[in-house]
């Protein structure tokens, strides 16, 4: 049976392949442009602020604007990266069948709508969730908790039922991740961590969707 670490060793190993490599650096660029648009809106709106209202508001504010989008850009990276970079996943996650799985028949096709709609409800639960729980995030020590508990939980139910859906219908993808929760749960959290190591945090979406190809094809094998 596959262990996740080896899991995670083999996903690192499938960036040799030219495919992943072009998914990866498309998915940073993107990503990477739409914090850029972001961060170019807040500054847009802190230069309205009427500086005859109080000397000290517009300092504040922007020092306030800096802290938030920089605080926000690290929340929020890994489910905007992942959700920009979905529309392009399932050529990594092709190739890490290819190599790894070459005996399975070709797997289930998803319309344009169906990968428009997943990519928003990745990068709209993500976004939410943690934008829900923000006020918790300035308590030392439980924003660590609340941090990896909440996308540990998040990260893994989205790139788990990212694999899964191009093998099972949605109800047997559900099913199976819900018997399996804890193994799921245990991946997601594997990728919450990277998701905070700088330089690393740019691999996540190509990095957790061929791990998460290889969990669930153990999963899948092993469903009890």
């Amino acid at each position: 049976m596959l262990s996740l670490p080896l899991a995670l060793l083999r996903s690192f190993a499938q960036l040799s392949d030219p495919a992943v490599r072009r998914v990866l650096w498309i998915g940073v660029v993107l990503a990477l442009a739409a914090f850029a648009g972001i961060g170019w809106a807040v500054w847009r709106v802190l230069d309205l602020i009427d500086p005859n209202w109080a000397w000290w508001l517009p300092a504040a504010l922007k020092v306030v604007g800096e802290l938030g989008v920089s605080l926000l850009a690290w929340l929020l990276f890994p489910g905007v990266a992942g959700g920009i970079s979905s529309f392009l996943l399932d050529d990594v996650l092709n190739a890490v069948e290819r190599r790894h799985y070459p005996t399975l028949p070709p797997p289930r096709r998803s319309g344009l709508g169906e990968e428009i709609a997943g990519a928003l409800r990745f990068i709209g639960v993500v976004v939410a969730l943690n934008l829900l729980v923000l006020p918790l995030y300035l308590v030392p020590g439980l924003n660590l908790l609340v941090f990896y508990g909440l996308n540990g939980y998040v990260l893994g139910r989205e790139y788990f039922e990212l694999a899964a859906i191009r093998r099972l219908d949605l109800d047997g993808v559900r099913k199976l991740r819900r018997r399996q929760r804890l193994v799921v749960f245990a991946a997601g959290l594997i990728i919450a961590v990277l998701s905070t190591i700088p330089v690393v945090n740019l691999l996540v979406p190509v990095v957790a969707s061929a791990f998460m190809v290889h969990v669930f094809h153990r999963l899948n094998r092993d469903p009890a």
